[in-house]
């Protein structure tokens, strides 16, 4: 029998973080990736860097299914991509967090939401260390050298 989020013909060692299953997960993405598109501080600097919005969003559906199924179908370097990214500023991440938040209450079950929101939360908080914080001195100093 296939868990929830399994694809057939993979079998995961480990379940599911939470339960939910790979057709909410990619619900999920594709809401969120409208809200990002539509929002002011968000959508340009996103936008800067996506031509391909179905691409974009298959590959992070893909980056929440391992991080949350334990598939292994994500191929990719988050922490890389967003400090190449060159324009994310230290005050998008709670914002992002908080996007994303809303778009998870709306789609999801309260426990999935919680549950997801808890590991897109500490997901964030490490983003942001190698981001923004790897170029900032204690008080907000950025570094200079």
């Amino acid at each position: 029998m296939r868990r929830p989020g399994q694809i057939e013909g993979m079998s995961n060692a480990l379940p599911p973080k939470f339960d939910i299953t790979r057709p909410e997960i990619e619900r999920v993405v594709a809401a969120f990736y409208a809200q990002i598109r539509a929002h002011g501080v968000l959508g340009p600097v996103f936008a800067k860097h996506i031509t391909d919005w179905p691409a974009h969003e298959a590959k992070i559906a893909r980056f929440w299914a391992s991080a949350i199924l334990h598939e292994r179908s994500y191929d990719g370097n988050p922490m890389a991509v967003h400090i190449q990214a060159g324009n994310v500023r230290p005050g998008m991440f709670s914002v992002w967090l908080d996007l994303f938040d809303t778009v998870l209450k709306a789609g999801l079950r309260p426990d999935q939401a919680r549950a997801w929101s808890e590991l897109a939360h500490r997901i964030g908080r490490s983003l942001r260390a190698g981001v923004v914080d790897r170029n900032t001195l204690p008080g907000g100093v950025p570094k200079l050298s």
